[in-house]
């Protein structure tokens, strides 16, 4: 069952990087078709009268009622990472049999969740409409490297939990930790892109309305011409910065009241075996400064002067310390949790 459980690891890997590159011939195919479009639009046939007479008209194009083609590499990818997210389920629940425990014990495990559980909320947005699918090869490429990184630098074979673990508030506490960082992850990249968005917004608006516009150094005080250049070149494939902020902020505020349960939920485990709720341990330290991003995040949100932009700088700071929390923390810092 542990070789099971890695063969299916490795075909939903696989799998997931055929629906990222689904997605992302999708997004350009897309793109392709807007951009003949507007050329269409563009273009305005001479058609000149007789002599002394005014240029008649230009013919309108005929209206069509056709839908706008939803492209064959979209729909696969879609397709594909529903079937990855069933290998990769499959992946976890054979772990967990070969294991004879739940499937959450060490790193690798719980990068594989998480993993999964990120997958699983993306299909959950793009089935609710909460978020368009051309957003589906950014969301790809942490899951991808997420799972790569389990399965190769993090990987742990299978075997009984460590003492410290054997208790049933891993079934509560962590599984809960599991959704949420998982949730929190999506939430991330689509704040981040939501960055992306706004600012090729705000840049061709300032080059419509001067081409010769300026703004300051991001280091100096110099004004630099305003240029769209990558990665904010990358805006105009992605959905509308509203669009985008919505979907960061469903994600997160199903996620935050999860992600307060895992924090209370491991306060009670660490009475229990430590003799404390609370130590300032380093674990218990960044899970705590995520909480106050996230919770700062929902308030921006309700704060007429942090809506937008601001907010989801927030968003991105909070993923970041989630990262720490999770990989720099349990890695290279030495504390309590350690054994995990």
């Amino acid at each position: 069952m542990a070789e099971l459980s890695d063969t299916l690891l490795f075909i939903a890997v696989v799998v997931y990087a055929l629906a990222m590159l689904g997605f992302a011939g999708d997004g350009a195919s897309r793109q392709a078709r807007k951009q003949g479009a507007s050329a269409e639009k563009a273009r305005v046939p001479a058609l000149v009268g007789g002599p002394g007479e005014p240029p008649a008209p230009p013919a309108l194009p005929p209206v069509s009622l056709a839908k706008p083609s939803r492209g064959v590499a979209g729909t696969l990818a879609v397709w594909l990472t529903a079937g990855g997210a069933v290998v990769h389920t499959g992946s976890v629940v054979a772990r967990g049999i070969a294991a004879d425990r739940v499937p959450w014990g060490n790193m690798y495990e719980f990068s594989s969740a998480t993993a999964l559980a990120a997958v699983l909320a993306f299909l959950a947005l793009l089935a609710t409409r909460r978020v368009e699918r051309s957003v589906g090869a950014f969301v790809m490429v942490p899951v991808v490297l997420y799972l790569g990184l389990a399965g190769t630098l993090l990987y742990t074979e299978a075997g009984p939990l460590v003492p410290a673990l054997n208790s049933y508030w891993i079934k509560i506490h962590v599984i809960a930790a599991v959704i949420a960082s998982g949730a929190f992850l999506l939430s991330g990249v689509v704040a981040l892109l939501f960055l992306v968005r706004h600012r090729y917004d705000e840049t061709t608006a300032l080059l419509l309305a001067d081409p010769r516009a300026t703004r300051p150094g991001l280091i100096s005080r110099k004004a630099r011409p305003v240029t769209l250049a990558f990665p904010i070149t990358l805006g105009r494939s992605l959905p509308a910065a509203s669009t985008l902020d919505r979907s960061a902020y469903a994600v997160i505020a199903f996620s935050f009241p999860i992600w307060t349960f895992a924090i209370v939920a491991g306060a009670i485990w660490a009475e229990g075996a430590w003799g404390r709720y609370w130590g300032w341990d380093p674990k218990e330290t960044w899970s705590f400064i995520t909480w106050v991003l996230y919770a700062g995040y929902l308030h921006a949100r309700a704060t007429a002067g942090w809506k937008g932009a601001k907010a989801a700088w927030i968003a991105v700071a909070a993923a970041v310390a989630l990262i720490i929390d999770y990989y720099v923390v349990n890695i290279f810092v030495v504390g309590l949790h350690s054994y995990a």
